[in-house]
């Protein structure tokens, strides 16, 4: 039960002398997942708005999830600091505190659920330090005591992992000296460059100073979050050591300013960090590539939705006979053909192709292979999309479990937050019964150490990684 020291008064909420300048309810029944700490509270969850400054006549109600988007289109002004709200429940309650994006459907990020501690740059900064020193609860930042295992410093790492962090809406991975951050949230912007000088300080204060730093937002979340195209130039100008842009005069990638190399696993690989997906690699499946690639050595091994080879380079490295990888982006394949040549790779090669197109016409051509691996892109946006995107797992796995031979290995992933990992199961089952195959799962894995999950969060607990024996 909330004690009542935590409740603001009637005269603190209509005078405007609570700690936040504005308050927001929630409709009935709906601020349950915040009492848990769940971190979004999306429009169709509140029930009104009040402010300080608001004519007692204005209309309060929030708008729906549908119109929740065009609510200003005219963007947010980076330079203005976040409102700053109380969340409480319908009857009046304190739950938590939050930055309000007014033009987004994901209405409030909570951030506090003390009302003694508010939404203030120390709280970001402690946050900051925090989560990179979590980083290194299992991992000393010492240099390698061989000269064949890569140093810290050379590695790729998660260093902030937004809501399993505490910090909604940022992302920050490390590639060596490098920092790739990716703001998905508008209500961090005003803050932006004192958040990038912090993880800048966190870093080298634990280990792995970085030198070079490209900020980001993807035009889908800059949609969403109503951000302009001229606001995401700005983002992107707080950039340092990396071209915003490509120049027309780099045709090698190997020289681009925006190309970084890193130690993956045992692997040399390359990664651009301007137009890589995410923030420029997958980080969350290394560990799962060395471990899938444990069982690779001798076989045929076909990666669909290869990317820069992350799962095929591993599967190579460990003594696979032939790995073909299969993407659909010639760009992508560029890099993993230049990170199979740094590792002096030659049984990999390269093809684009639509994997779902690929599957089927090597099914047809009657090919088959010792191992499939499947790492596609998300395919739930959206708890509507849920269905959909199981009936396209359905699809690709039934297509790859036709390439194997009894005894042959399937690694299938899915990073869609949406989908459970129990909702993934049961698309494997009905796989094996309308192939009639049965699927003996070896290893049911996730994310990368530095990939935590909240437990109040369930959306972070996104990727699935089977390692499965096709019988």
């Amino acid at each position: 039960m909330t004690s009542s020291s935590d409740q603001p008064s009637p005269s603190e909420i209509n005078s405007g002398t609570a700690a936040a300048t504005q308050v927001l309810r929630t409709k009935p029944n709906r601020h349950f997942p915040f009492l848990s700490r769940h971190p979004w509270v999306l429009a169709t969850a509140l029930a009104e708005t009040k402010s300080p400054s608001a004519d007692k006549n204005t209309p309060t109600e929030s708008t729906d999830e549908s119109n929740a988007a065009d609510v200003d289109s005219s963007g947010t002004d980076l330079h203005l600091p976040a409102q700053e709200v109380d969340l409480l429940d319908h009857d009046g309650n304190w739950i938590a505190r939050g930055l309000s994006n007014p033009a987004s459907r994901l209405r409030l990020r909570l951030y506090s659920f003390s009302r003694d501690q508010p939404v203030d740059d120390a709280l970001f900064a402690k946050r900051i330090d925090e989560a990179v020193a979590r980083r290194r609860l299992t991992q000393p930042a010492s240099s390698a005591t061989s000269d064949s295992q890569p140093t810290l410093a050379e590695k790729g790492e998660r260093l902030i992992f937004s809501e399993s962090d505490r910090i909604s809406g940022l992302i920050v991975d490390r590639y060596a000296d490098c920092l790739s951050v990716q703001f998905t949230a508008a209500a961090l912007l005003s803050r932006g460059k004192f958040l990038i000088d912090q993880v800048l300080i966190a870093a080298e204060k634990y280990g792995t100073p970085c030198r070079r730093v490209i900020a980001r937002m993807d035009a889908a979340t800059a949609k969403h979050e109503a951000v302009s195209e001229q606001q995401i130039a700005e983002i992107e100008s707080w950039s340092r050591g990396i071209s915003a842009e490509t120049s027309e005069s780099e045709s090698d990638a190997d020289t681009s300013v925006n190309t970084v190399w890193y130690r993956h696993n045992d692997l040399k690989m390359s990664i651009d960090l301007r137009d890589g997906q995410k923030t420029g690699g997958y980080l969350d499946q290394q560990d799962n590539h060395a471990e899938a690639a444990r069982y690779m050595a001798g076989k045929r091994v076909l990666d669909i939705c290869t990317y820069t080879g992350g799962f095929a380079l591993a599967a190579a490295h460990a003594g696979a006979s032939e790995v073909i990888g299969v993407d659909s982006s010639e760009k992508a394949l560029e890099m993993a053909r230049r990170n199979a040549e740094a590792n002096s790779l030659s049984q990999v090669k390269f093809e684009r192709a639509d994997c779902f197109d690929d599957l089927k016409n090597r099914g047809e051509r009657g090919e088959f292979f010792d191992a499939v691996i499947l790492d596609p892109p998300r395919f739930a946006g959206s708890r509507r999309q849920v269905d959909a995107a199981l009936r396209a797992y359905a699809r690709l796995n039934m297509s790859a479990v036709n390439l194997l031979q009894p005894g042959g290995l399937l690694v299938t992933c899915s990073c869609s937050g949406h989908v459970s990992r129990s909702d993934f199961l049961n698309m494997l089952v009905d796989v094996g019964r309308k192939r009639r195959r049965d699927i003996i799962i070896l290893q049911s894995r996730g994310p990368a150490p530095d990939h935590p999950c909240a437990v109040s969060c369930p959306e972070s607990d996104y990727l699935k990684c089977v390692i499965a024996q096709v019988q």
